[in-house]
């Protein structure tokens, strides 16, 4: 876009010019016919002319009437000067320098100006995708990232990367202008075991992508015992929250705290399968060991005219004895104490508890093995 005057007419780029964040760029105009510009005026303003980006006059930048927060940042490529050929370079590009520009050119009474335009780009941080919790009959799944510009564009693609129509998206400026997004899809087909949040760029055409796996048991409709006391937690979280004029305020904290009960109870579900996994393991290593004691060339002691075995791991603590052609053992876990029988069958040990003997038949069971350690019962 150009005027005209009597004398030369000034021209700039057709097209946008694209910036990077942080990084350099220049924002040319030239004369037509070419001609000396050393002794021009010259001048780069954003919407108004005070509005000063850089100001060249009397041959040497002038700084007064310079917007504060291009000082510094500017400065004049002058090798093509004397054909007509002008640029401002601007560094350390923010979001700020996005928009139109104008310059304008002044010998004598003659001016002339051309109108360009800056597009601003930058990509941010890759996104980050968490289960946020169940919702109505389905699973509620956040997408944030920060630090994008212009204001990015978020889709949502299942596995066969079909898009995803309905999901929320609010956006945030912070005091750079940089944008921070956060995207939510709530995913009501439980077949749908994985998804995948994508930001892009609208001008760079860059894109970064973040998948997240959902396990079966997240979905609401998949039966486990927790999952009604879970709703009725969070339904009382909720009433519990509610009060005169002041729902608006406590439905995101309460929210949040539902989100916090449900991940405290899957963490306890999870250490609960660690605990199991663990104890099935320290089990199988007390049944072969009860293997090679009773096997008739297994015995590893003598306490008192008995055979004994002692083990102890962070699961148990037992002692294993043979009594009147019975075999018994004693188990500690955790302080508790518990008395099993010993049963063969098909060549393999059984514990069979003795928990109908009654505590006193038990402590004499114990007190006739002289045992080296007091049950504690």
């Amino acid at each position: 876009m150009f005027v005209s005057t009597e004398k030369f007419q000034v021209i700039g780029p057709k097209d946008p010019i694209v910036a990077v964040l942080g990084g350099a760029i220049t924002l040319p105009c030239y004369l037509y016919p070419a001609m000396n510009a050393e002794n021009m005026e010259l001048r780069w303003f954003r919407s108004v002319f005070p509005e000063a980006v850089f100001i060249y006059e009397n041959q040497q930048e002038q700084k007064e009437e310079q917007m504060p927060q291009y000082k510094g940042r500017t400065s004049l490529v002058k090798d093509f000067l004397t054909q007509g050929e002008a640029t401002v370079r601007i560094d350390k590009v923010r979001a700020s320098d996005d928009g139109l520009y104008t310059c304008f050119f002044k010998n004598g009474d003659f001016y002339g100006y051309a109108s360009l335009e800056v597009k601003v780009s930058g990509v941010g941080s890759d996104p980050q995708v968490h289960i946020e919790g169940p919702e109505e009959d389905g699973i509620r799944v956040v997408c944030t990232a920060s630090g994008w510009f212009p204001k990015p564009q978020v889709q949502w693609r299942d596995p066969s990367r079909k898009k995803f129509q309905a999901f929320s998206e609010a956006h945030a400026q912070d005091a750079e202008g940089l944008f921070s997004v956060e995207a939510s899809l709530v995913v009501r087909d439980s077949s749908v075991r994985n998804v995948t949040c994508s930001i892009l760029n609208p001008i760079l055409g860059q894109e970064k992508v973040k998948a997240i796996f959902i396990p079966e048991p997240f979905f609401p409709q998949a039966s486990f015992p927790w999952m009604p006391v879970f709703v009725v937690s969070l339904t009382m979280l909720m009433l519990l929250s509610l009060g005169p004029g002041c729902f608006l305020k406590k439905e995101h904290s309460a929210k949040m705290q539902q989100w916090k009960d449900w991940k405290t109870l899957q963490q306890a579900k999870e250490e609960d399968e660690k605990k199991w996994k663990s104890a099935n393991k320290e089990a199988d290593e007390l049944q072969r060991e009860l293997g090679k004691f009773f096997s008739p060339s297994g015995t590893l002691g003598i306490l008192f005219g008995e055979d004994f075995l002692v083990h102890s791991s962070p699961h148990f603590l037992y002692v294993a004895f043979q009594r009147g052609g019975r075999r018994f053992i004693t188990l500690r876990n955790t302080g508790r104490i518990g008395v099993f029988e010993i049963i063969e069958e098909e060549n393999r040990v059984f514990l069979l508890t003795v928990r109908d003997m009654g505590l006193e038949r038990q402590r004499r069971v114990l007190q006739g093995s002289k045992e080296i350690w007091e049950p504690n019962v």
